[in-house]
C-alpha cells in the first residue's frame, strides 16, 4: 500500500516532465545553452526552474487518460515544437556571426584554416570562430539569456500546453527570417570585406604590370595582415551588427512566444 503522503506523487513527476519539454527543448536549440560542453544535467535543471513556475502560472491539468494517450502524445509534440521554434528563431540571429566570420575568412585567404567550434562541436573557420566568441559575449552582455528565459515563461499565456501548436504564419515567419541570417551576416562582414576585396584587385594589378612577381608569395601575407588590422579597427562595428542581428533573433522569438 502506498502511504498517504507519496499518494499524489506519480502525477507530480508527471507534471515535472510536462514543464521541462518546452523550456528543454528551446535550450537544445538556442545557442549557448545548446552547446555540448553544457552539462545535460545543468540543462534540465534549468529547464525544469522554469517550467515549473511556468506551467503553474497556466493552470495546467494532465490530461485524462495521461500521457501515454493520443491527448498526451500531442500534447508533447506542441511542447516540442514550440520550445524548438522559440530557441530556433534566437539561433538564428546568432548564426550571423559564423556568416560574416566565413565570408571574411574566404577573402582573407583562410577558407582552409578551422577550428573546432566548442558551441557546435563543428570545424569552424577560423575568423567564423573568432566572431562567434565574441557573439557569445554580446550575447551574455546584453541578457540574452533571460530575455530567451522571459521569452519561455510568456509563451505560456498565449500558447498554453495542450494548445501549444505553431500557426501556419508563424513557421513562415521563421523561414523568411532565416534569409535575414545571409543579410545580416553580409552586413557584419562589410566594412571588413570589402576593403579585402579592393586590396585583392591592387594584387591582382601588381600581378599584372609585373608577371614575375610571385602572387602567392606576396598576396596571401598582404591579405592577412589588412584583414587583422581591418578586425580591429572595425570590431566595435561589426560588434554593434553582431548585437543588431543577436536583438532580431530575440525579437522574432518573442514574437512566436506572443502567438503571432
Amino acid at each position: 500500500m502506498i502511504p498517504g503522503g507519496f499518494a499524489g506523487l506519480e502525477a507530480q513527476l508527471w507534471l515535472w516532465m510536462v514543464a521541462m519539454i518546452r523550456p528543454g527543448a528551446a535550450f537544445i536549440a538556442a545557442p549557448i545553452f545548446g552547446a555540448p560542453f553544457v552539462p545535460v544535467q545543468l540543462r534540465l535543471i534549468v529547464a525544469l526552474a522554469i517550467g515549473i513556475p511556468a506551467l503553474a502560472a497556466a493552470d495546467f491539468q494532465l490530461p485524462l487518460d495521461g500521457l501515454a494517450s493520443i491527448e498526451g502524445f500531442m500534447l508533447v509534440a506542441g511542447e516540442v515544437l514550440a520550445g524548438l521554434a522559440l530557441g530556433f528563431a534566437v539561433q538564428i540571429g546568432f548564426s550571423a556571426a559564423l556568416v560574416a566570420g566565413e565570408t571574411i575568412g574566404n577573402a582573407m585567404g583562410l577558407g582552409f584554416a578551422g577550428m573546432v567550434d566548442p558551441a557546435s562541436g563543428q570545424s569552424a573557420p577560423a575568423i567564423g570562430q573568432f566572431l562567434s566568441i565574441l557573439a557569445t559575449f554580446l550575447f551574455l552582455a546584453i541578457g540574452g539569456h533571460l530575455a530567451l528565459a522571459a521569452t519561455v515563461v510568456e509563451s505560456y499565456r498565449a500558447l498554453p500546453p495542450g494548445a501549444a501548436w505553431i500557426s501556419a504564419d508563424s513557421l513562415m515567419g521563421i523561414v523568411q527570417f532565416g534569409g535575414v541570417l545571409f543579410a545580416a551576416g553580409l552586413s557584419i562582414a562589410l566594412p571588413v570585406g570589402s576593403a579585402l576585396i579592393l586590396v585583392q584587385i591592387v594584387m591582382g594589378v601588381l600581378a599584372r604590370s609585373a608577371p614575375a612577381l610571385n602572387l602567392f608569395a606576396v598576396g596571401l601575407p598582404a591579405a592577412l595582415l589588412a584583414g587583422i588590422v581591418l578586425l580591429a579597427m572595425a570590431a566595435p562595428v561589426m560588434g554593434e551588427a553582431i548585437v543588431t542581428a543577436i536583438t532580431a533573433g530575440l525579437d522574432m522569438s518573442r514574437n512566436i512566444a506572443g502567438g503571432g
